[in-house]
């Protein structure tokens, strides 16, 4: 099985050296797994589970530490220093992880947090990272359907919203009229497809309950009345947390259906609570 540059690999020990124990890497050759990363009773042809990467000399190297990011993940990471050469990141490794300036989405500034994807830049054979998350992941899905379940990781924030990655596949956007909550970069989290575009785009929500329309959610907001006496303190002036904890919404789609509720002579609303009129009024919700 061939070497996995940026992942773990599980390889034997090949030599017992002075200053570490060699591994075998096939058609690399050996590849030197340093004294103060090598586990307790290791021996020879025992298997170790180590990390490659590429030591400050471009050498293959192993490590049984774990590093922050591995070839093809996204993670947000730290700019510890930035130069001529490029940006340098915080990667939990001696070496640090280079963005050059051509994989730079802005210019990067020393102390900043990015997220970048790493990679295994074959034409150079050193390990990089690039914050142009355009360039090596689809805005147009080939298997999404709208209302399904995807897994989100925040990458970005812009005028309309936030920019998520979706599955470790593709990319979509969440306005923010969909988010109940600021969004931090790097969070991950359980989203929905929310419509594919015409032009194969992809917007999503944090909500599966927005996805049905704001008619459910008036529901749902009787059905809590009625289950709380006819009173709830959850009003149009709640905590957006709040607001989410109870109906998976965000505060806007909140209070536009207390307000529609409220025009149809459902509910009284006040600073403090919202109180359901009459049950006999709301007696055809439920039947």
């Amino acid at each position: 099985m061939p070497l996995e540059i940026g992942q773990f690999n599980n390889l034997q020990v090949v030599k017992i050296a002075d200053h570490g124990v060699y591994v075998d890497g096939g058609e690399e050759g050996t590849i030197l797994l340093p004294n103060r990363y090598v586990p307790d009773g290791l021996d020879l042809d025992d298997w170790v589970k180590v990390f490659l990467y590429f030591d400050s000399d471009d050498l293959l190297i192993a490590t049984t530490e774990t590093p922050k990011a591995l070839v093809g993940s996204v993670e947000l990471l730290k700019v510890i220093d930035a130069n001529r050469v490029g940006a340098f990141l915080d990667w939990g490794l001696p070496k640090d992880l280079l963005v050059p300036f051509s994989e730079q989405h802005h210019l990067m500034k020393e102390g900043e947090s990015y997220m970048v994807y790493v990679f295994h830049d074959h034409e150079t054979d050193r390990i990089l990272a690039s914050s142009k998350l355009n360039k090596y992941f689809e805005e147009e899905p080939e298997d999404l359907v709208e209302k399904q379940a995807v897994d989100l990781q925040i990458s970005d924030k812009t005028e309309l919203g936030y920019k998520a990655l979706i599955d470790n596949q593709y990319l979509g956007l969440i306005f923010h009229g969909d988010a109940f909550r600021p969004l931090a970069i790097g969070e991950r989290l359980t989203g929905y497809v929310k419509t594919i575009r015409e032009d194969g785009k992809i917007d999503l929500i944090i909500s599966q309950h927005s996805s049905q329309g704001d008619n459910s959610l008036e529901d749902q907001i009787l059905a809590h009345l009625k289950a709380s006496g006819g009173e709830s303190n959850l009003t149009d002036k709640s905590n957006p947390d709040l607001i989410y904890s109870q109906f998976k919404v965000s505060k806007k789609k909140y209070k536009n259906a207390l307000g529609a509720l409220y025009k149809r002579k459902l509910v009284v609303i006040t600073r403090d609570k919202i109180t359901l009129i009459s049950a006999k009024k709301t007696s055809s919700i439920w039947g």
